[in-house]
């Protein structure tokens, strides 16, 4: 029986998610316990406006179960869901900026634009599903 450090496993996990998505450094993973369930909110940091997003959500038995199910999620996102462009401005400035979002439908779009943060805090100028490739 070999065991494994779940720290070390987790790490490996979080780094093949990174390396998968070819952003390394910019994504933060957010671990809630609820319920005896651990949910995994994958949120992205954009360099070039500062602003934060949520990438997806997954819920598992644990840690480890919860990147098991997102490296999964990542590996195949881009053909089970749309692809949005959304263009808006955060309320302190005044700059138009242009996000990308995978999503299953609009609403969830914007909820991942929204994520952890005051609806007024961002004004959204257009939202439009991409055409598929």
């Amino acid at each position: 029986m070999q065991f494994s450090d779940i720290h070390v496993e987790s790490a490996r996990m979080q780094q093949a998610i990174e390396e998968y998505l070819g952003i390394e450094g910019s994504l933060i993973f957010d671990f809630i316990s609820d319920a005896g369930k651990v949910r995994l909110n994958l949120i992205t940091v954009n360099k070039r406006h500062a602003q934060s997003f949520l990438f997806h959500s997954e819920v598992g038995t644990d840690k480890i179960d919860a990147l098991q199910k997102m490296l999964a999620y990542v590996q195949t996102y881009r053909e089970k869901e749309n692809s949005y462009t959304i263009q808006w401005t955060a309320k302190e400035s005044r700059d138009l900026q242009t996000s990308y979002f995978r999503a299953r439908n609009v609403y969830e779009a914007l909820d991942k634009l929204y994520y952890g943060r005051d609806i007024n805090a961002i004004t959204v100028f257009s939202v439009v599903m991409n055409p598929v490739a």
